[in-house]
Order: structure tokens, then C-alpha cells, then sequence
């Protein structure tokens, strides 16, 4: 009965045995996407390698200063929020060949660093059009491009944009709001101070605010950028999940910032007042440091609570998988195919990188910089560093200064037949600096501030950017300049100008042992006068100085 049966199957009708004999041999669905996605995270992965340069230059900015520290938790946010927009698509693999476009250009950017910059100037502002952060996003639009879509790629337009944050908070808005803000919270902190009869002018007071007998200071520094920029990304954050409108969005952050700066003011005051308290009580006095990382972590706790209670009371947050499938589709024999090809032609580029991304891991692991923050090179082993004698200038005394507790420059005093006292020192980690920066975040600001050539050691012409500085004790003159041991640049001056763009072909190499560029400087003093011949006569002290300095061969003791 059950072959008649078999047999009566009208013909064009497939055998239903056969089905089943066939679905047997064939991989599930499930099984194919599971290739798919982890050629996709193979894929990234070894791409993120070949990106190890920028990466790496990143975790520089990141681990450099507390401020910029939240960008290394801005990135792992952007990838999760991304694959939450795919999830939320049914993993859509509908890529588009637009994608390789990003990708590559990522990994040439990461590969070809050295080879040029490009800045673009808006008035006071300038930006490094080919900086780490914009060669991230590219990376990751392009993945999600080549094997996403189109449509995952507009959806995901956010945490994407993320990546642009990773270096959290641009240059100018350090010095057109750090420094300002510093300023103004020293003077909340003064003003409170005079208020409660403990007035600045008294001497214990500043004995306690300005030096590091309590181990922290209340002057520049402490204002609560750090606190108001990590709630701003918070707000940033929360009003693309709760998909609120723009101006309610803009409110999220703002208010953010808002909190965040408050209650670093209500943390100032607080502090003063334990000050207030601590005179005459060694206990307390040594007990300052962590009395300010319990009173700061608590205000900012309750500044976080308060935050997330006042969004709280907003509108629920909406669900963005309204009429969105999560369960991965299958792709067609040709979609497959189409998606192997795209695969293919990213792991060229991504196999080229590769070993120049290997390269520079292992170059950072061996770099200068990095023996000094693993104590391979001791401090006493820096200062012989310091050339004894330059000309007719001798080694005084050489010394370290240190940044969130890491040793980045190394400084030497000399004097010669003037009574002046000139120094001459080094920036130590693998990147670009320019020591104005340092100096202005101090609180002083730069006069007569331009480039100016000196003759150096053996004849060699030499262009610095040279400032001068008063702060009502001493005038000096200070100038930064980059140099290796084959040549020296003078630190750029950016003017402001409307619009201009900077392409600038083979710019210094900050990274690569042996010809890396070494930001050097050098500071000379001599107690304050109001004579007006004052910059002349520093000019020429500073030119007998820097007569006995070789600056390749000084460069070369900090490869």
C-alpha cells in the first residue's frame, strides 16, 4: 500500500522523501549565519589589529590625562549600542561595496601616518581632519556598510558618531574652556573662603591651597571638567535611547554639564571648609588626599542619581523594534556568495596592515616612554641624560616632573657667567606636545609669542616658537621645538583665520625609536623689573645658551 502510494505522486510534484533526504544534507540557516558572523568578528578583529597605531595612539590620549580618560569607555558604548541597532534589524546582511571605501581608507590612514597631516582652521578653531578618532569611525562605518547596509548604517548613525568622541574633548575647548573654568573655580573657592573670615591672605591658607602639604592643591585644575563632561556624555547618551527630541535632548546634556560643574563648586567650598577645620590637626592635614576623593566621589554620586531621578520622570523609553524582526534571515546562495567576495577583498587591505600594525605594537612595547613607565630606565638614570656642560654652562641639578604619576619630563638647571639660570629639558612619551600648553595651563600666558631662529651648537640654525612670560616674581623667555637626531622643527603656531586648510606632506615622526622626534625646550629667568629692555636682554641670554646646545645629539639620548 505504501509504494501505490509513493508512486501516485503526480509527476512535476517533488517527492516529499526527498525533501527531507535533502534538507538533511544541507546546512541549517542558523549554521550559515554563524559562519557568516564569525568571519565578520574575525574580520574586525584582525582589522583592529592593523589599526594598532591609531588604537594605539588613543590609549596615548587616554592614559595622558584623567580628563580624556572616559574615551576609552566611549568606544567598547559605540560598539554595543551598534550591534544593539543591528540586532534590532534581524541582523540584516545586506552590504553594499560603498563599504570597502571607509575601511581601506582607515587602514591607509593608520598605516601611512607619518606621511602627512591635513588641518582645517574655522576662526579660533582648528581640527586635524586625519586624526585617530576620524580614521575609528571610518573603520567601523565602513564594517558596518560592507556587510550590513545601508539601512543599518543610518540606523546606527549614533553610536557610529560616537567614535568622533573618542578623543572626548578637542584641544580648543581646552583652552577656550578648561582654562577659564579653572580660573573661575579658584575664585569661587577664594571668594568662599574670605566669606567664612578664612581670606586668602592668610598664610596658612595658602600654605594649604598652593602647595602639596595636604596633597592636593584647590587652584587650577579643580574645575570639575572632568565630572561635567562625563554626565554630559551620560545625558548625550540617555536622550538617544529614550529617542526624546532634539531641544529635550540638548536639555539632557546641558543639565549634565550643569550638575557637574555645581557640584564640583559645592566640592570646592566643602573643601575649604576642611581646611577650615584641619589647622593645628596633623591628622586631618594628612588625611586631606582621600577626605577629597570621599567628598568628590560622593557629590558626584548624588549628581549622578539626581540625573538619572530627573530623566526618570521623563516619558518611558520607546521601543525601537516596532515592526523589526530579530531573528537573522537566511541569505539566498547568491547573497552568500556576494558576501564572500566582500569578505575577500577587506582581508587584502587588512592583511597588508597587519604586520606594520604588529610592527608598531611591539615598537610602543620597546619605546622610550614606555621603559620609563615600567622603571627599566630609573630616575637617576634620566639625569644622567642631562649633558654636564653646554658651552660655557654647567650642570646645576636635574629633576623629573610628573603627570597623574608618570614621569613625562626631564629637566636640567645650568648656569654659566650671568646669574640667570637657564633649563633645558625634554618631553618624554611618544607623542606631540608643545610646552606653551603646559605653561598656559599653568596660568601663564605667553607675550611676543612667535617663531625665532638661534644658532645652535657647531653653527646649526635652529627656530623655536619663543614666548616670553611674567608672572610678577620672575620674566623669562621659553621656547619648544621638535627635533630628532637628524633635524628640528619648531613647534607650529596656528594663527586664527576665517577658513584655511594645512596639507602638510612628511610630518614629524613622534613614534619610531632611533629618528623619533623629541619635543625638547628651554627656559631661562631673572627676577622680575619693570625695565622695558627686559625681552632684548633675555633674547640675548637666551642665544648664549643655546650656542653650546646640539639638539640632534641631546634628541638622541631620549630614543
Amino acid at each position: 500500500m505504501k509504494s501505490s502510494v509513493l508512486q501516485s505522486v503526480p509527476a512535476g510534484v517533488q517527492d516529499p522523501s526527498s525533501v527531507v533526504a535533502d534538507s538533511a544534507d544541507a546546512p541549517s540557516p542558523a549554521g550559515q549565519n554563524t559562519t557568516i558572523w564569525w568571519c565578520i568578528g574575525v574580520l574586525a578583529a584582525l582589522g583592529a589589529l592593523g589599526m594598532s597605531p591609531i588604537l594605539i595612539a588613543l590609549w596615548e590620549i587616554w592614559t595622558d590625562d584623567p580628563l580624556k580618560s572616559i574615551g576609552m569607555l566611549i568606544v567598547p558604548a559605540s560598539i554595543l549600542l551598534t550591534l544593539r541597532v543591528w540586532r534590532q534589524t534581524g541582523w540584516e546582511l545586506r552590504g553594499t561595496w560603498w563599504g570597502f571605501v571607509p575601511a581601506a581608507v582607515a587602514l591607509c590612514m593608520s598605516g601611512f601616518r607619518h606621511g602627512f597631516t591635513w588641518t582645517a582652521i574655522v576662526g579660533p578653531f582648528y581640527y586635524n581632519l586625519l586624526s585617530p578618532k576620524v580614521a575609528l569611525y571610518l573603520f567601523g562605518s565602513g564594517i558596518v556598510l560592507l556587510f550590513g547596509g545601508f539601512r543599518v548604517w543610518r540606523r546606527a548613525w549614533f553610536p557610529l558618531a560616537l567614535l568622533l568622541c573618542s578623543q572626548p574633548i578637542p584641544y580648543f575647548a581646552l583652552i577656550h574652556g578648561d582654562l577659564p573654568l579653572q580660573n573661575i573655580s579658584a575664585h569661587i573657592a577664594r571668594s568662599f573662603a574670605a566669606a567664612i573670615g578664612f581670606p586668602p591672605s592668610n598664610k596658612e591658607l595658602l600654605r594649604l591651597m598652593f602647595t602639596p602639604d595636604f596633597g592636593m592643591f584647590i587652584a587650577p585644575g579643580c574645575d570639575g571638567v572632568r565630572g561635567a563632561l562625563t554626565l554630559g556624555y551620560i545625558g548625550l547618551v540617555t536622550g538617544y535611547l529614550k529617542r526624546v527630541s532634539i531641544f529635550r535632548w540638548i536639555s539632557y546634556v546641558c543639565g549634565g554639564v550643569f550638575l557637574g560643574y555645581l557640584f564640583n563648586l559645592i566640592r570646592l567650598c566643602a573643601l575649604v571648609l576642611y581646611y577650615r577645620m584641619s589647622l593645628g590637626h596633623p591628622k586631618l592635614e594628612h588625611f586631606a588626599k582621600w577626605a577629597d576623593y570621599i567628598m568628590g566621589g560622593c557629590l558626584f554620586l548624588i549628581a549622578s542619581l539626581l540625573f538619572v531621578w530627573v530623566v526618570s520622570r521623563e516619558e518611558e523609553l520607546r521601543s525601537e523594534s516596532t515592526g523589526m524582526s530579530r531573528e537573522p534571515g537566511e541569505l539566498s546562495a547568491s547573497g552568500r556568495r556576494l558576501f564572500y567576495w566582500r569578505a575577500a577583498a577587506l582581508a587584502i587591505p587588512v592583511l597588508l596592515f597587519l604586520v606594520p600594525g604588529i610592527n608598531a605594537l611591539r615598537t610602543h612595547r620597546r619605546s622610550f616612554a614606555a621603559k620609563v613607565r615600567e622603571g627599566i630606565i630609573t630616575r637617576a638614570q634620566l639625569d644622567s641624560l642631562m649633558p654636564k656642560q653646554l658651552g660655557s654652562y654647567t650642570l646645576n641639578r636635574a629633576w623629573q616632573e610628573t603627570v597623574n604619576g608618570r614621569i613625562e619630563v626631564e629637566s636640567g638647571a645650568y648656569t654659566g657667567r650671568s646669574p640667570d639660570e637657564a633649563t633645558l629639558g625634554a618631553w618624554l612619551p611618544s607623542r606631540s606636545h608643545n610646552m606653551h600648553v603646559s605653561w598656559m595651563a599653568r596660568g601663564l600666558d605667553p607675550v611676543l609669542r612667535r617663531d625665532r631662529t638661534f644658532v645652535t651648537a657647531q653653527g646649526r640654525p635652529v627656530e623655536f616658537d619663543t614666548a616670553f612670560y611674567s608672572d610678577g616674581i620672575v620674566d623669562s623667555i621659553a621656547g619648544n621645538v621638535f627635533c630628532s637626531p637628524f633635524e628640528c622643527r619648531a613647534s607650529p603656531i596656528i594663527s586664527p583665520s576665517h577658513l584655511a586648510m594645512w596639507f602638510t606632506p612628511d610630518p614629524p615622526d613622534f613614534d619610531s625609536p632611533g629618528k623619533r622626534a623629541v619635543p625638547l625646550f628651554f627656559w631661562i629667568e631673572r627676577p622680575h623689573t619693570a625695565d622695558p629692555a627686559i625681552h632684548e636682554e633675555l633674547t640675548a641670554e637666551a642665544r648664549q645658551f643655546l650656542a653650546g646646545v646640539d639638539f640632534g645629539d641631546f634628541s638622541r639620548q631620549f630614543q
